[in-house]
């Protein structure tokens, strides 16, 4: 059976900020408050994964895919679709789409998405 790349510690050359939605309250107009608040820091890697372009309000957007790796830990393990990542030194914004530990708990795979209104 062929061994499987993984990701060793030395790749997460990225530091990323992670925050969850807050919870959204409707102001009684039909808009949600779409904050966010800061729940941890930690290394990542992200590489990019499929481009993919789509028409939104008859002008085209742009989007880039990524895959997100962190090392598994409790914090990381709450992490769902409704949360953003931050590059603190670039400042891009991540959608995550999904977030699944691999096969050993060792680190945590999050799909995400940049270029899009989270």
């Amino acid at each position: 059976m062929p061994k499987l790349k993984s990701t060793s510690a030395e790749e997460l050359r990225s530091r990323l900020s992670f925050a969850k939605r807050d919870i959204a309250e409707d102001d009684g107009y039909g808009n949600v408050d779409k904050t966010f608040i800061p729940q941890f820091e930690t290394q990542a890697r992200v590489r990019p994964r499929l481009g993919g372009e789509t028409i939104l309000a008859a002008r085209l957007a742009g989007t880039n895919v990524v895959m997100i790796t962190v090392r598994y830990s409790p914090r990381t393990s709450k992490v769902t679709a409704d949360w953003i990542a931050t590059d603190t030194r670039t400042g891009e914004v991540y959608n995550i789409h999904s977030a699944v530990p691999d096969e050993r708990k060792f680190f945590m795979e999050m799909l995400g998405e940049k270029g899009v209104v989270v």
